[in-house]
């Protein structure tokens, strides 16, 4: 994509930044749509698919910081099928496997339907652990693993997803996303009845997460989770 690819890059930067410290989504907004514009004047057809699925992981984060029933999630399925279509089509199994875990994202989060939801996950993840790129394949099991945790409560499964899911993290480096997957781990490990070791991931967790200078709105949720914990 060269320029393009660049600028998408810039893209996902505010919109992680927004997302994890400053909540303002201006700047990755306007980079993601100028993107769609041009790579519909161009025929940009892989452009066109990556604008389309950015625009829908933002309104995905910024429906996780209101209240969900108020979730535009017909327009954030709508960008996400688009993405998708464009990409099977295409033959990009990396970008399939994203637009997938988008899909599963407005079933699991803003619908709560786990069953629908897994299957796009499961294929997200065949896809993506052999194409997909460090962060993807941790969301992905780390979705999967919350619907062992949550919907078919098998706690081995759960923790065995998470704990991947928490590697990968560590792998990637980036610390705006490793308290998430400190988290998560340390609420399978409780529900596997490893309660000590959780509960010291919990801790560690919202170590991180100051550290990493995330929101406050981010850090309090995990200081009442460790709270609620004791």
């Amino acid at each position: 994509m060269g320029a393009s690819g660049e600028t998408l890059t810039s893209g996902n930067e505010a919109l992680y930044e927004a997302a994890f410290r400053t909540g303002d989504y201006r700047d990755a907004e306007a980079t993601f749509t100028g993107l769609l514009e041009r790579a519909r004047e161009t025929g940009d057809r892989a452009l066109e698919a990556a604008a389309l699925d950015r625009l829908g992981m933002l309104g995905h984060f910024r429906a996780l910081e209101r209240d969900l029933a108020d979730a535009d999630t017909e327009a954030e399925e709508r960008l996400f099928r688009q993405a998708l279509d464009i990409r099977r089509e295409l033959g990009d199994p990396a970008g399939t496997a994203e637009s997938l875990f988008g899909l599963g994202l407005v079933h699991q989060v803003l619908r709560g339907d786990w069953e629908t939801a897994m299957p796009y996950f499961r294929e997200a993840l065949e896809l993506a652990e052999k194409h997909g790129d460090l962060l993807l394949r941790s969301e992905v099991h780390r979705h999967i693993g919350f619907y062992y945790t949550v919907g078919d409560l098998q706690s081995d499964l759960a923790l065995h997803h998470l704990r991947i899911s928490h590697e990968l993290r560590a792998e990637l480096g980036d610390p705006r996303w490793i308290p998430g997957g400190t988290v998560a781990l340390g609420l399978a490990e409780i529900a596997d009845g490893l309660r000590e070791q959780g509960l010291a991931h919990v801790r560690r967790a919202l170590e991180e997460a100051r550290d990493a200078g995330l929101s406050p709105q981010r850090v309090e949720w995990i200081e009442k989770l460790a709270g609620d914990l004791r």
